[in-house]
C-alpha cells in the first residue's frame, strides 16, 4: 500500500466510523430497548455476563459465538476502566460489538479487493478504498450494525477466514471459519468454499496444462460452449478421481476437512444443525430462493449489470442459443411450480420489509411468480457474466456453495443474502469510476431511506402497546 493510498484509506475509515457513531447514538436514543430478536440475544449475552453459562434460551437457533466474544471483550473492558452496575453488558454495550465488527468488517473487505485484484494493475488505490467503503455500508449488512444480531460478525470471522485462506494460512483459515461457525452454522458452507478455492485453483493449473498438451485451442478454462463444458466435467472427474491428486488436496485442504468433519458430528449429536427452537427453521428444497438471491444481486449491483452493452449482449445470447434459453425457462418454471414455500413469518410479520415485497409484488396474482422467470434469467445471465474473469472450477464451487447456502432456507430472509452478494462482489471486476460512484450513492440512498423509516416511521399494533418499526 502507497503512503497516499494508506493515508486515503485511513481516513475513509475514520470518517466512515465517526458516523457509524453518530448514528449508533440516534439509534440507541430512540431505541433504549431490545427490539426483534434482540429481546432473545441480549438477555442470553447478560446471562453469561453474570456467569451463568448453563442458561440457554430455547428461542435461540445459533451457537454462542456472539455471547461469548461479548462478553470477552465487554468484561475485561468493564475492570479496566472501573465500569459497574447495569452500564455492563446493556444494550448499549452490546450494540456496540457490533459497531466494532462494522470497521473490522470495512478493513477486510479493503484487504480482500487488494488481494483479489492484485494483478490488475489499472486499478487504482482511490477505487479499492471507494469499493471497501460501499461494501462496508451494504445496506442489508449496515443495518444490523446497530442491532444487535450475529450478521456483524458472522461476516467479520467469514471474510478473514476468506483473506487467511487467499494468503495460504489454512490452518488461520479454519481457525477463524470455526469462529464464524459459533455464529452461525450455516456458515460452514463457506469454510467448504475456502478448501474450494484450493481445489479450483489446483485444477485450473491442470487444466491448463492439458491444454497445452493437447494444444486445442477451441477449448477454454474460462469459457466456452456446452461440448467444451462437458469436456471439462470429463476432466474434473478424471482429476478427483485419481487418488494421487486426492492424497495432494487432502493434504492441502485438511484443515478444512477436520472442521467440515467435526460439523457433522455436531449435526449428529445435535440431531439437526439448528440448536433451540427447530418448529420455524425446517429445511426444505426452496429453489426458487436462487431466483430471490439473483434479484437481490441485480438490484444492489445494478451499476455494474444493468448497462446498454450488457443488454445488448444478453440479446445476442438469446438468439445464438433459443434451445438452451428455452430449456432453462422450462426448468425455472417447473422450479416455482413445484419448489415454492410460503414461511408463516414472512405472512406473519409487517415490521419487515420482504412482507411488504411478498405482498406488493407476488401476492397480485398467482401468474406474477411466473412472469418473473425472464427477469430471473437475465439476472442470471448477468451475474455469471461478471464472473467470467474467474475460472470455470471457481464459478462451479461458488455456485454449489451458494445453492446450499440459499435453497435449504424455506424463509426469505435479505440477512441469508449477505455472504454470498459480498463473495460474489468482492470477485467481479472493477467498472468505472462513474459506476462505482453511482453504487455508493445508492447505497447511501438505501441506508438513508431504511434509517428515516425505523426510526421515525414507527407504528403499533391493534394488540400491543410496544412501538414497532420497518427494517430488513
Amino acid at each position: 500500500m502507497e503512503r497516499a493510498e494508506a493515508y486515503g484509506f485511513s481516513g475513509a475509515m475514520s470518517g466512515a466510523f465517526l458516523l457509524s457513531c453518530l448514528l449508533f447514538a440516534a439509534v440507541s436514543r430512540r431505541q433504549r430497548g431490545p427490539y426483534m430478536d434482540e429481546v432473545f440475544h441480549v438477555p442470553q449475552a447478560q446471562a453469561y455476563c453474570h456467569g451463568r453459562f448453563l442458561q440457554w434460551d430455547p428461542m435461540i437457533t445459533t451457537l454462542p459465538g456472539l455471547y461469548l466474544l461479548s462478553v470477552g471483550a465487554v468484561k475485561p473492558a468493564a475492570w479496566l476502566l472501573g465500569w459497574t452496575g447495569s452500564v455492563v453488558c446493556s444494550v448499549g454495550m452490546l450494540r456496540f460489538i457490533n459497531l466494532l465488527f462494522s470497521a473490522g468488517n470495512f478493513y477486510l473487505l479493503y484487504l480482500l479487493l487488494f488481494k483479489i485484484h492484485q494483478k490488475n494493475k489499472a486499478v487504482s488505490g482511490f477505487q479499492r478504498i471507494l469499493s471497501a467503503l460501499t461494501l462496508a455500508t451494504f445496506p442489508t449488512l449496515y443495518f444490523f450494525t446497530f442491532l444487535y444480531y450475529t450478521d456483524p460478525g458472522s461476516v467479520f470471522f467469514t471474510l478473514f477466514s476468506y483473506l487467511m485462506c487467499l494468503y495460504g494460512n489454512h490452518k488461520t483459515s479454519a481457525l477463524l471459519g470455526f469462529c464464524g461457525f459459533m455464529f452461525r452454522q450455516t456458515n460452514i458452507v463457506w469454510t467448504v468454499f475456502c478448501a474450494g478455492n484450493v481445489v479450483a485453483e489446483k485444477l485450473n493449473e491442470a487444466w491448463k496444462i492439458e491444454l497445452q498438451k493437447k494444444k486445442d485451442e477451441k477449448i477454454s478454462s474460462r469459457k466456452g460452449s456446452f461440448s467444451d463444458l462437458t469436456r471439462i466435467l470429463q476432466f474434473l472427474v478424471g482429476y478427483l478421481t485419481s487418488p494421487k491428486n486426492l492424497v495432494t488436496l487432502t493434504a492441502l485442504t485438511w484443515p478444512y476437512i477436520i472442521l467440515v468433519s467435526l460439523f457433522f458430528v455436531f449435526v449428529f449429536i445435535n440431531g439437526g444443525i439448528v440448536v433451540g427452537d427447530r418448529s420455524s427453521h425446517e429445511a426444505c428444497l426452496h429453489f426458487p430462493q436462487l431466483f430471490y438471491f439473483l434479484s437481490f444481486t441485480g438490484f444492489f449491483s445494478f451499476p455494474h449489470l444493468l448497462t446498454p452493452s450488457k443488454i445488448r449482449k444478453f440479446l445476442l445470447s438469446l438468439r445464438k442459443y433459443p434451445v438452451q434459453y428455452s430449456l432453462i425457462t422450462v426448468i425455472s418454471l417447473f422450479l416455482i411450480w413445484k419448489f415454492t414455500y410460503v414461511h408463516k413469518y414472512l405472512l406473519a410479520d409487517n415490521r419487515h420489509y420482504t412482507f411488504y415485497v411478498w405482498r406488493k409484488v407476488f401476492q397480485r396474482h398467482e401468474l406474477v411468480k411466473y412472469l418473473l422467470v425472464p427477469f430471473y434469467i437475465f439476472a442470471g445471465w448477468s451475474f455469471a457474466d461478471m464472473l467470467k474473469s474467474k475460472s470455470i472450477f471457481w464459478i462451479l464451487m461458488y455456485f454449489v456453495c451458494l445453492l446450499a447456502v440459499t435453497v435449504p432456507q424455506k424463509l426469505l430472509e435479505f440477512r441469508y443474502f449477505i455472504l454470498p452478494f459480498l463473495i460474489y462482489r468482492l470477485n467481479i471486476p472493477f467498472l468505472s469510476l462513474y459506476r462505482q460512484l453511482l453504487e455508493l450513492a445508492f447505497y447511501i440512498s438505501v441506508n438513508a431511506v431504511t434509517f428515516y423509516l425505523f426510526l421515525n416511521r414507527t407504528f403499533k399494533w391493534e394488540n400491543s402497546d410496544e412501538v414497532q418499526r420497518f427494517m430488513w
